[in-house]
This record gives structure tokens, C-alpha cells and sequence, in this order.
């Protein structure tokens, strides 16, 4: 079944396989936020919206609001390990709705949430940088080949002076030159 064209296509099947890839990461990191900002359930909604989508169910406008509600929350948090998991949240929802197009900027949309991951590691260990390289050859062994194929229809990542756009940038090449 065929999801979207665009410069090229991506079928529902792919697309699940790649909400699934940006949820795992949401997940592990999504406590960080509701111990932050207790009360305010609009990360985890996009997560459970996420999931849904992954086990079959068809992309909805449920996808798309609470993707933008998560990224709202994010935009409140007041740390940022809070702020960076409720993004991958978001991330995970919205991924239901990946581009088929191809702009390396797409490219986040597959892999900001498991550097998002990594970078929210970093600091609760202390700024740490070998924890998110650790955390980034986790999320490396947890691609499958479906993932890094369709990673591949995209240029590279971005390369950026920050330290999640660093270590998404680490995770890409070290996929694609393991396909």
C-alpha cells in the first residue's frame, strides 16, 4: 500500500517502521518530561498517537495535533532534558507523516529524537560525551535494514554546530555505511 510519492515513495509499512524507530527513542526518554512537568499530558498523548499508528491504525489528524501539542510542551518545559523529550514525542507522532521528498532536513524527522536521546543522557550524566556516543551506537544497532533503506533515499543529515545536530549527524553516516 502506498503512502505517499513524492521524489520518490514510501509505503505505510515503511512509514511504520520508521514511527517505531523515533517512538522507542520517545519512550525511553518521555519520563524525563513528566517528571519535569508533571500534570501536562500532551507528549505522551502524541507517543500513545504514535503507537497507534505503528500497530495498524490509519494516519489520522490525531498524528498531526498531538505532534504539534508535544512540540508545544517542549517549547515550555523549563529544562532541557524536558524540553528534548517532549520534542521526541512529537517527533514520533508526526513521523506517521514523513516527506517522501528529498531534502536532508526530512533526515530529523527519522533521527532527532534518538539524538535527542543521547544528548538527554549526556547531561544527566554530566555533560558526558561518551554517554550519548554510547547511546548513538545503540540507536545504530537498533535500525533495521527497512529503516537505513529508506534513511538512504534521503541526503545526509544536516551537519551543525550544536550537539543533537552533532550527534544525528554521527548516527547517519554510521547507518548508511552500514547498508
Amino acid at each position: 500500500m502506498m503512502a505517499a510519492s513524492g521524489d520518490f515513495e514510501l509505503t505505510m509499512d515503511e512509514l511504520r517502521v520508521v514511527t517505531r524507530y523515533v517512538a522507542d527513542s520517545a519512550q525511553e526518554v518521555l519520563p524525563v518530561f513528566e517528571e519535569a512537568v508533571p500534570g501536562d499530558p500532551r507528549p505522551r498523548a502524541a507517543l500513545d498517537a504514535a503507537w497507534e499508528f505503528i500497530n495498524g491504525a490509519k494516519r489520522t489528524k490525531l498524528q498531526r495535533v498531538t505532534s504539534l501539542d508535544a512540540h508545544r510542551a517542549a517549547k515550555e518545559a523549563g529544562t532541557e532534558p524536558a524540553r528534548l523529550a517532549a520534542r521526541s514525542a512529537g517527533d514520533a507522532a508526526s513521523a506517521a507523516y514523513l516527506h517522501p521528498i528529498s531534502r536532508a532536513t526530512q533526515v530529523g524527522h527519522i533521527l532527532r529524537a534518538a539524538a535527542s536521546a543521547a544528548r538527554i543522557a549526556e547531561l544527566n550524566a554530566g555533560d558526558d560525551p561518551a554517554v550519548g556516543d554510547m547511546l548513538i551506537e545503540q540507536a545504530r544497532h537498533r535500525a533495521t535494514p527497512i529503516l537505513i533503506a529508506v534513511l538512504s533515499r534521503y541526503p545526509p543529515a544536516p551537519t551543525g554546530e550544536n550537539r543533537i545536530a552533532r550527534l544525528m549527524s554521527t548516527l547517519d553516516a554510521s547507518l548508511r555505511a552500514s547498508r
